[in-house]
């Protein structure tokens, strides 16, 4: 006789869909989720009766806002402003602030969602959110980037702080724009405290977080090797995207010994057949954290291929990095990687293969990486940000780096408890979406039904 508690997974994302339509990329998410959790529940009664997936897939409040801010010309502007503060369960709000003319309810949902389990696998006291406008600050003056972002802080102000909520950064928040939002946090509140992450080193920010979930993207790739008895010493690696994540994960291949060899942006992406060394990098960053110039002039300056409009997975390589944007690896490239010799796949960008690509990488089992574990060490170094300012300390860059290897070693230990097959097989997509969820749900258990 059937479990009156149990749940099917079509029956499941039936309620999903028709409660969330149209939210695509949040569908997704939580498709990808419940695959492996939903039966895993079923076959744990103490986690049966609970309604734990219906509980986890509703945000706890979901902020919407308008943004009012002037131009350079005088002119009055208006974007859309969001806070979706999905779960603190297991402690407060955390979560990054993404300035992007793609930004909508479905994909900030979809983040904050992977948030709340990416958190719990770090091991601290964290909740999960997202947020963000619709803002673009390509092509903005720093005089306007500084108006929106006062602007966007006099209404967020009030739904977050130190104990409650603590955004940090994401596409098109850096450093300026951080440094702009806590400068006005601090102005209308009258108080100094830790409720932004990602701030200058001068008023409270972090050793290594810039360069955190590029770190740990390749730190986790190289546990998963370790774990089958490889290295990344010479392997030839993709990387996509030139922003922080991709500059600071191509970074740590360098040291490592391993041969990063593309780059990209939204205009196409650049092959370096001889490999990108540190000089290459240090070029690279000049010309995306300074001048803010196109990937296309790295193949002018060093005399390589430049190829327009498309991504760099057709490229032969051991290893790839996706390090860009959400769904930039599909099914076709992801057969094309096999292909190509691809043994590993370690995700810098957040939920960066889509769902074809994953049921690819699953069927030919190879090493796979999901964001929710692999580019955890952002988040992670935050929550070390969060504890230095409540402690008034800071920790040094080689302790900071050493915490963040720690951490990343934890959760390739948890995916690996709970993703391993009796063959040996690690099915890290698996032993992260059950291992994130057993924390929190625990939480929700003890906390009874609220």
């Amino acid at each position: 006789m059937r479990n009156p508690n149990s749940l099917t997974f079509s029956g499941f994302m039936d309620g999903v869909r028709r409660r969330n339509r149209g939210q695509k990329e949040f569908q997704q998410a939580v498709g990808e989720w419940a695959h492996d959790v939903i039966p895993w529940v079923n076959d744990h009664p103490r986690y049966q009766g609970h309604n734990l997936s219906g509980r986890l897939t509703e945000p706890d409040r979901v902020i919407m806002f308008r943004v009012t801010w002037a131009d350079d010309r005088g002119r009055v502007r208006v974007n859309k402003g969001y806070r979706v503060q999905h779960s603190n369960a297991i402690g407060p709000y955390k979560g990054g602030l993404r300035f992007h003319p793609s930004v909508t309810l479905s994909i900030l949902k979809f983040l904050a969602f992977e948030q709340v389990f990416k958190n719990s696998l770090t091991g601290l006291p964290m909740g999960g959110a997202k947020g963000g406008s619709d803002f673009d600050p390509k092509g903005k003056s720093n005089s306007e980037i500084m108006r929106f972002c006062q602007a966007f802080m006099n209404e967020l102000y009030r739904h977050i702080g130190p104990f409650t909520d603590v955004p940090a950064g994401d596409i098109g928040v850096g450093g300026r724009e951080i440094s702009y939002l806590f400068g006005q946090y601090k102005q209308i509140t009258n108080q100094f405290t830790g409720v932004l992450t990602g701030k200058g080193l001068s008023f409270g920010g972090s050793e290594i977080r810039t360069e955190a979930t590029g770190y740990g993207t390749v730190y986790f790739m190289e546990d998963m090797l370790r774990h089958n008895k490889q290295g990344i010493e010479g392997k030839t690696c993709l990387v996509s995207g030139s922003g922080n994540v991709a500059i600071y994960a191509t970074e740590k291949l360098i040291q490592h010994g391993a041969k990063p060899v593309t780059l990209s942006d939204s205009g196409g992406f650049i092959h370096d057949p001889n490999g990108i060394d540190k000089d290459k990098l240090a070029w690279v960053k000049d010309l995306k954290e300074v001048r803010y110039g196109r990937i296309s002039e790295y193949a002018d300056e060093f005399g390589v291929k430049y190829y327009p409009t498309e991504r760099p997975w057709s490229v032969p390589c051991d290893l790839a990095f996706p390090c860009a944007t959400q769904n930039e690896v599909n099914e076709a490239e992801a057969k094309v990687l096999i292909r190509n010799g691809c043994k590993g796949v370690s995700e810098g960008s957040n939920m960066g293969s889509d769902a074809g690509a994953i049921a690819v990488y699953r069927a030919s089992k190879i090493l796979y990486g999901p964001a929710k574990a692999a580019n955890a060490g952002g988040v992670a170094v935050s929550g070390l940000e969060m504890s230095q300012n409540s402690m008034r300390m800071s920790w040094s860059r080689k302790e900071l780096n050493t915490h963040l290897g720690d951490i990343m070693k934890g959760i390739h230990e948890r995916c690996v408890e709970y993703g391993s097959d009796r063959g040996g097989y690690v099915d890290y997509l698996k032993g992260a979406n059950i291992a994130g969820f057993k924390k929190v749900a625990d939480a929700l258990i003890a906390y009874g039904a609220n």
